[in-house]
């Protein structure tokens, strides 16, 4: 089966693409508004770009032609801002967080979470979340001949839930002991964004060597 893209409308190419590049992580992310209330939106077009400085990147599009969603719209006020690796066990409600809400009503009051202090970051996180990236606006980048803006964003903190996570002592090619943080995926359980309404869970994980 080929199919041309020239043929094809853009829903049914948004439909195509979601179905077909799949698993994708989910951000998870939690933005201010102008008038301080919180916003919790998910966004499955999301990847990691750089290590040097530490960036990640999602994107989003619009609510209407000309108005951003309103994590764009936050961002560009407060350039703050926190992205979640929600576990399984939130799929329903960051399901619900989608939702198109007035810019002045939080979803957090619609879901059943829990807000955490994250050390001396501006903003809180969701307890529920393994994993959050405390994150400051590195760039805007709207995409040429797209409603679509990719927001880059610099990590300045991580936070892990220690149950997640464990340390590996490994010998150097000096003869020293060094440790190395891991991250049992498994216990993290992050769900992934397929086509439709599906999700995904990992299933077996597969170890294999790089390449010497």
């Amino acid at each position: 089966m080929i199919i041309d893209l020239a043929e094809e409308s853009s829903s049914s190419i948004y439909h195509l693409m979601t179905q077909t590049l799949i698993p994708r992580p989910v951000a998870w992310v939690l933005t201010e508004h102008v008038q301080e209330n919180l916003n919790l939106a998910p966004f499955s077009y999301f990847t990691a770009v750089s290590s040097e400085p530490p960036l990640l990147m999602f994107s989003v599009g619009n609510k209407a032609p000309g108005e951003g969603k309103d994590t764009k719209v936050n961002i560009a006020h407060n350039p703050y801002f926190v992205v979640h690796i929600a576990p399984a066990s939130l799929a329903e409600e960051v399901t619900e967080s989608s939702k198109s809400l007035p810019a002045t009503e939080s979803e957090l009051d619609h879901l059943q979470v829990t807000m955490a202090e994250f050390g001396d970051f501006p903003l809180q996180r969701v307890a529920e979340c393994p994993i959050a990236f405390g994150c400051k606006l590195h760039a805007l980048q709207d995409v040429p001949g797209a409603p679509q803006t990719m927001v880059f964003g610099e990590i300045l903190q991580i936070f892990i839930n220690e149950e997640v996570a464990s340390y590996e002592k490994k010998l150097n090619s000096a003869g020293k002991v060094s440790s190395r943080l891991l991250v049992d995926a498994l216990q993290v359980n992050p769900i992934a964004r397929l086509g439709a309404d599906q999700y995904a869970t990992l299933g077996r994980i597969l170890n294999i060597p790089r390449p010497k």
